[in-house]
C-alpha cells in the first residue's frame, strides 16, 4: 500500500491562537486520525529562524501520512465528513486554509 502525505497550512482567526490550537491538537486531529488510511498526525508552529528571510503566509503546518492505494477514497471520505459531527470545523479557524494529498515519487 502507498504511503501519501495530506499537508494543511493553517492560521488561526486573529486573536484566537490558544482556542484555535486547543481545537486543532485534540478534536480536531482525533477526529482526522478517524479516517481510514491516517497512520499519523503531527503539527508544527513556524520557527523564528528561517532559511530565507520570505514571510509565510501561515503559522501552524499539519502533516497526516496516508496509507491507501486509492488516495481519491481519502479526499472523498474527507470531504463527506467535512462539517459535520465526524469532522467538526472551529469559529478559531481562520478562512485561509490551504490542503494538498501528495503521492511518494518513484
Amino acid at each position: 500500500m502507498a504511503r501519501h502525505v495530506f499537508v494543511v497550512h493553517t492560521n488561526a482567526a486573529d486573536g484566537r491562537d490558544d482556542e484555535f490550537n486547543a481545537w486543532y491538537s485534540g478534536p480536531h486531529l482525533d477526529d482526522l486520525r478517524r479516517l481510514p488510511g491516517v497512520v499519523s498526525a503531527r503539527r508544527f508552529r513556524i520557527a523564528d529562524a528561517q532559511v530565507r528571510d520570505v514571510p509565510s503566509p501561515h503559522r501552524y503546518l499539519a502533516i497526516y501520512e496516508i496509507e491507501t492505494d486509492d488516495p481519491q477514497r481519502f479526499a472523498r471520505e474527507l470531504l463527506a465528513r467535512a462539517g459535520t459531527e465526524l469532522l467538526a470545523t472551529s469559529p478559531a479557524l481562520a478562512p485561509d486554509a490551504s490542503a494538498y494529498l501528495w503521492e511518494p515519487v518513484e
